[in-house]
């Protein structure tokens, strides 16, 4: 199980106390040290079944340039772009278990598949 975090998150920080809480094995990737790349990027967005639009933070200051570009197939390569470029802009946490299942884990309802029953 891997999980894409921002430390100064607290919804990061809330998902990675329950999984040590609740004794599961797992992976940090600090995707703001370590970007993913538009390959990875487009991959998670294929497992979440969402376009880019849809992950990007849109209260960001980055995002500004992504305020007036189109949310269309022809622009979906300048979103994940735009996302490589400016981690900051992918919502987190994002959690991928080893089945590939994924899923961005802002609160306790999206986390608990993850977890034993």
């Amino acid at each position: 199980m891997e999980i894409w975090i921002n430390p100064a998150c607290s919804k990061c920080r809330a998902a990675t106390d329950a999984l040590d809480e609740a004794g599961v094995t797992y992976t940090v990737r600090r995707y703001l040290d370590d970007p993913p790349t538009a390959e990875e990027l487009t991959e998670v967005l294929h497992r979440l079944n969402l376009e880019p639009w849809h992950l990007v933070r849109q209260n960001e200051p980055a995002a500004q340039p992504l305020r007036d570009l189109p949310r269309d197939a022809a622009h979906r390569p300048d979103w994940i772009k735009a996302m490589v470029t400016h981690p900051i802009l992918i919502q987190r946490p994002i959690l991928t278990a080893d089945d590939n299942t994924t899923a961005i884990t802002r609160d306790p309802d999206s986390l608990a598949p993850f977890l034993p029953s």
